[in-house]
């Protein structure tokens, strides 16, 4: 058997990235048996679709490297890809599972239902639902007279169809996450199936879909979990074979239950994948770090490519307990994939958020100089530009904490070093000569080195922080140097 499986999220908004971590193990688990990975966009609530949705989650997993086989965008022999282009076949479905006694009319108002709940609630029933006791005294086929049926079809009275559960019958399933799973019916109500805007609702899309496009393995978050007994009664309504269900584990937030995007919000942590293609992460860092929130290799090993995780994934190896979302080893994987790229590499991306930030770069030689100086220091790439804008532009401001540093004998020093340097030839401007001329600062003042080296960064950076600072003076070169001195002893003393 051919694997297929498929991701199947909502227009409702941006790719959550507990989404994109649902389609990457779809997709590990296709690449890894040589099977298909379908992108089904399920949009059958109209009222929640978001404009520009489906593009955000099409370009989001491109991003991240996850190349889709069927879809919207690609479609192959199973489609269409949007659910709301696929209304008829469900209709069909519908009307087959009341033809055979699986479902059934509902004539009911909303009214009609809130004075059933009421009424069930005051006599006891904490929880009151739509279900095979409460029907009975419901309108719908299975209490009318079949001619009063017809009749109100004919009007074009409003009604949603219903799956008509079992009242005393076990659900049970294995899934590849949890192992044996089973529900009782008795818990259950008789699902809406197809609304009466005569749209269906996610359960009978979601099955009709999965079995009409041949999807073998459902891989879906444990939200969903209690959704799955509904859908095995559809599948043995319809008499189909079910597809082989894998509940995958919640994202947890550091503070304590899910990662919500309230918590995410609160905590620091970028909650939609548009989010971190925005803020310049490593897709490869992303991805990497994603696998591993749930999943493990079973050894010590940490850093994979795309290529070798489809190898690894199995969904034996995946935790049945929530993984809690570590922003820290996110930024430690970042940082990982940025020393990987090589100068080159990143030449051409540095270079364009240095001119999106108004820089004038002309010269690529410098700019290499620039991050060749910075390789070590960045976690993401686009803080080449604002740990690098030194280089670029004198500082016009300096870091408020740095300042803390900058001490009443602060200028004295830094006056004593630039009149070591002023004596410098532009040859002889290089870092080795520099700091020994900062070493000499020291040892002529007796103080401690960071006494003489602090207030000559935050005078020549801006910053308390940074590359290699006789490095940095030297690429700056003599007379930029000496200017931002002067400026800084003016300014601050």
């Amino acid at each position: 058997m051919s694997v297929r499986v498929r991701f199947a999220p909502s227009p409702t908004g941006f790719l959550h990235i507990g989404g994109l971590r649902t389609a990457l193990y779809n997709y590990l688990f296709a690449r890894h048996h040589g099977g298909t990975f379908v992108l089904r966009i399920e949009d059958t609530d109209q009222n929640r679709y978001v404009e520009g949705a489906e593009h955000d989650i099409i370009t989001s997993l491109e991003w991240a490297g996850m190349t889709i086989d069927e879809g919207p965008h690609k479609p192959g022999d199973v489609g269409p890809y949007r659910q709301s282009e696929r209304k008829e076949m469900y209709h069909k479905y519908a009307k087959q599972l009341v033809d055979d006694g699986h479902a059934y009319y509902a004539f009911d108002t909303t009214e009609e239902i809130d004075e059933m709940r009421e009424r069930l609630k005051k006599s006891g029933n904490p929880s009151p639902s739509y279900d095979s006791i409460t029907r009975q005294s419901m309108k719908n086929s299975l209490t009318l007279p079949q001619d009063e049926v017809e009749k109100r079809l004919a009007a074009g009275d409003e009604y949603v169809i219903r799956l008509k559960v079992p009242r005393r019958e076990t659900v049970k399933f294995e899934d590849l996450v949890r192992g044996i799973v089973s529900f009782e019916t008795a818990g259950l109500d008789d699902q809406v199936l197809m609304k009466s805007d005569g749209m269906p609702t996610y359960h009978l899309a979601n099955v009709v879909d999965d079995h009409t496009m041949g999807i073998t393995h459902v891989i879906r978050g444990e939200e969903w979990l209690s959704s799955a007994p509904k859908h095995m009664l559809l599948y043995k309504a319809f008499g189909w074979e079910p597809p082989t269900m894998a509940h995958l584990p919640l994202i947890m937030s550091p503070s304590g239950g899910k990662l919500s995007k309230r918590k995410a919000e609160s905590e620091g942590i970028p909650i939609n994948t548009k989010d971190y293609i925005i803020g310049n992460y490593e897709p490869n860092a992303l991805i990497n770090f994603l696998a591993y929130l749930g999943w493990s290799p079973g050894d010590d090993s940490e850093i994979h490519s795309m290529e070798e995780l489809c190898k690894l994934f199995t969904l034996d190896r995946v935790s049945k307990g929530g993984a809690v979302f570590n922003h820290k080893k996110l930024m430690w994987y970042n940082e990982h994939y940025i020393r990987e790229s090589s100068v080159e590499e990143l030449l051409v991306r540095v270079k364009i958020l240095m001119q999106d930030a108004g820089f004038e770069v002309v010269d690529d030689n410098y700019l290499k100089t620039v991050i060749e100086l910075l390789h070590d220091r960045v976690s993401k790439v686009d803080e080449f530009v604002s740990m690098g804008a030194f280089f670029y532009q004198a500082p016009e401001e300096y870091d408020p904490n740095a300042l803390k540093k900058w001490k009443d004998d602060s200028a004295g020093f830094v006056k004593a070093y630039q009149a070591k340097i002023e004596e410098f030839s532009e040859e002889d401007f290089v870092a080795a000569n520099l700091k020994s001329a900062l070493e000499e600062t020291v040892s002529e003042n007796e103080v401690g080195f960071g006494k003489v080296m602090m207030p000559v960064r935050i005078a020549t950076t801006g910053q308390g922080f940074g590359p290699d600072l006789f490095a940095s003076l030297e690429l700056l070169g003599k007379q930029e140097t000496l200017n931002r001195i002067d400026k800084a002893l003016e300014k601050l003393n």
